[in-house]
């Protein structure tokens, strides 16, 4: 009788070690599942970030969010070049040019390349000299991503252009990567041929993904830009904090010279 008790105990004893083991084998596959399960939200969430990111960067060049677009004028079309009030291309006189744009009392330095955008250049020369750009504003700056401040618009809200648009694009960088102090010209989304007078001023270096028209036509560049600090570092006013918006610190062009 006392034997077969003990075999009993015996049996209950190991019973309960293999239940314990089991359930310790089930917590450690549970912990595990869990680390792996953590790893991937992980990975999903670094993944998401890169993805939003590119598509913030692709929607504030392409479509834009809605207020200031990338557009110098809405009647843009293919054969705008051929439009009697765009300047000719031989303004840029196939050369470099020197001058200045002064900013909220700021003088910035300029430098226009005529060899590799000749057309932007006779653009910007011609319009300059007209004093088209004299107390326009700078109306949009973002500050995520993408570092511009964009200038060039009589109506300041970025519709506006000179009453003409014109392309193709000239001299956009093949590794889609802006320079601080990089000078080019804004457009509309996937459309080439709507140049006009807006332009934008980069004051850190950006990737700025191309669409299916191609990249931003640069031609030229600005120096002393840290002296528009306070305007970078005030951001724009933008509601959504999307770092997309109008300047907080007004910002007007005062005089563009050029030679």
């Amino acid at each position: 009788m006392s034997s077969k008790k003990k075999q009993q105990n015996i049996y209950a004893s190991a019973a309960k070690r293999m239940a314990a083991y089991q359930a310790e084998q089930a917590q450690a596959s549970n912990v595990e599942q869990a680390k792996t399960r953590d790893l991937r939200l992980g990975a999903l969430g670094v993944i998401a970030a890169v993805v939003i990111a590119l598509a913030a960067q692709w929607a504030y060049f392409s479509v834009g969010p809605g207020k200031a677009k990338l557009a110098s004028s809405s009647s843009a079309s293919p054969s705008s070049t051929q439009n009697s009030k765009v300047p000719s291309a031989s303004v840029a006189e196939d050369r470099a040019w020197t001058g200045a744009m002064n900013i909220n009392g700021v003088k910035l330095g300029l430098k226009l390349d005529g060899h590799k955008a000749p057309q932007a250049v006779a653009n910007f020369v011609s319009l300059a000299n007209k004093g088209f750009f004299n107390g326009v504003t700078c109306h949009r700056l973002t500050t995520e991503g993408i570092y511009v401040l964009q200038c060039g618009d009589p109506k300041g809200d970025g519709t506006g252009g000179p009453g003409y648009s014109w392309g193709p694009i000239e001299n956009a960088p093949s590794d889609n990567v802006y320079k601080s102090g990089v000078l080019a010209m804004a457009r509309q989304g996937n459309n080439g041929s709507s140049m006009g007078s807006q332009f934008f001023i980069v004051y850190k270096d950006s990737t700025i993904p191309s669409d299916s028209a191609g990249g931003y036509t640069v031609f030229g560049s600005v120096s002393n830009l840290t002296g528009l600090k306070n305007v970078f570092d005030a951001g724009s006013d933008n509601a959504n904090n999307t770092g997309d918006g109008h300047p907080k610190v007004k910002t007007i062009i005062d005089s563009v010279s050029v030679k």
